[in-house]
């Protein structure tokens, strides 16, 4: 049996697929009184030397991603980011969401490569990865630091985030709505705290990022919502209400995924499914690989993101519909590239101390 370590997603820690060894504790139930010891966060300086991570992905409306975080402490139990953090040398399961890597020098390393010659201005994704905004941002601002250059050389950026943090960053982002260089996506995946807390245990409630969503809307921010990833037995029933929600509240764009579990993601997805749901966890593991071709995951351009077969099609056409019906079919809100400029870096104090 796999127990659920307190205030985390994953239940343990997968084999690294790059390492010959493996260490796991004995398989021995804890007394009904106990609980397993929390696992505490670390925090590992990245010296990366780059911050523009470039893909070539017909599927995603981006070339270039910025992370200022490698891992996650949100601990979202499905994340497609997880294998990532084997090439660190760490485990997709709990070392993803504990032991995080900081690019401390992400704002500096973002102003050299708009600086550049060769930079031609477009839309950067913060983040292609992992939470921009995850609770370790609290202290650190380097998104905000990323955000101010952004707003310096004029270069639009479009954020997906879980988090409310990002409300703190609203005096940044206003200045760059009024030059139409940013775009917000607020992911809800349900609209049931409960199932938010197993399934996401470190992030907002849904209705804290509904209530973000009216305050960057009202503060005139482009602002939608994005229902992903979507999973079906488990949260596709919720497509038109997350979307009507998320309508009601001044989002002017939608977007959705199909879950997807590549490599150690399905083990502890599926183990987090028999902790959390036995009686439905043979239905949804079922209904996943419908969309799938009889598998968990699916690399393939053109259908990673939505899936295939019956399902599949009918939850596109759920979304659709329901999009088409609030209005929320604007997706990129056409943002700007017209007022970038490559000028002197900003203050220097900026970078400093970080």
């Amino acid at each position: 049996m796999t127990h659920g370590s307190r205030g985390r997603g994953a239940g343990r820690n997968t084999p690294n697929r790059f390492q010959q060894h493996h260490f796991e504790p004995l398989d021995i139930e804890f007394p009904p009184a106990e609980e397993p010891a929390p696992v505490r966060t670390t925090y590992y300086r990245d010296a990366s030397r780059t911050i523009l991570s470039k893909n070539d992905s017909p599927d995603i409306p981006f070339t270039f991603s910025v992370n200022p975080y490698r891992g996650c402490e949100h601990g979202c139990i499905y994340c497609y980011a997880r294998p990532s953090h084997e090439y660190l040398g760490f485990s997709a399961g709990l070392d993803f969401e504990s032991k995080i890597m900081v690019k401390m020098d992400a704002p500096r390393l973002l102003d050299e490569a708009f600086r550049k010659r060769s930079w031609v201005a477009q839309t950067v994704a913060l983040s292609g990865n992992t939470d921009c905004y995850q609770p370790i941002e609290r202290h650190l601002q380097l998104t905000r630091q990323c955000l101010q250059v952004f707003l310096h050389y004029g270069n639009p950026a479009g954020i997906v985030t879980k988090n409310t943090l990002i409300l703190r960053d609203l005096d940044i982002l206003q200045e760059m709505a009024r030059r139409n260089i940013i775009h917000v996506m607020i992911s809800v995946t349900s609209l049931d705290p409960d199932l938010v807390r197993r399934m996401e245990p470190r992030t907002p409630t849904p209705s804290k990022r509904l209530e973000a969503i009216e305050q960057l809307a009202a503060a005139g921010i482009p602002v939608g919502v994005n229902a992903a990833p979507i999973v079906p037995g488990l949260t596709d029933e919720e497509i038109p209400s997350i979307l009507k929600a998320a309508a009601d509240r001044g989002a002017m764009s939608a977007g959705y995924t199909l879950v997807r579990l590549p490599g150690p993601v399905e083990t502890l997805f599926l183990d987090w499914l028999q902790r959390e749901f036995p009686d439905r966890a043979r239905k949804i593991r079922s209904r996943i690989q419908q969309t799938r071709d009889g598998k968990s995951t699916d690399s393939r351009f053109g259908t990673r993101m939505t899936g295939e077969g019956e399902i599949a099609r009918t939850i596109k056409s759920l979304f659709d519909l329901h999009a088409a019906k609030y209005n929320l079919q604007d997706r990129l809100c056409g943002m700007s590239t017209d007022g970038f400029r490559k000028t002197e870096p900003p203050q220097r104090d900026l970078f400093d101390g970080r």
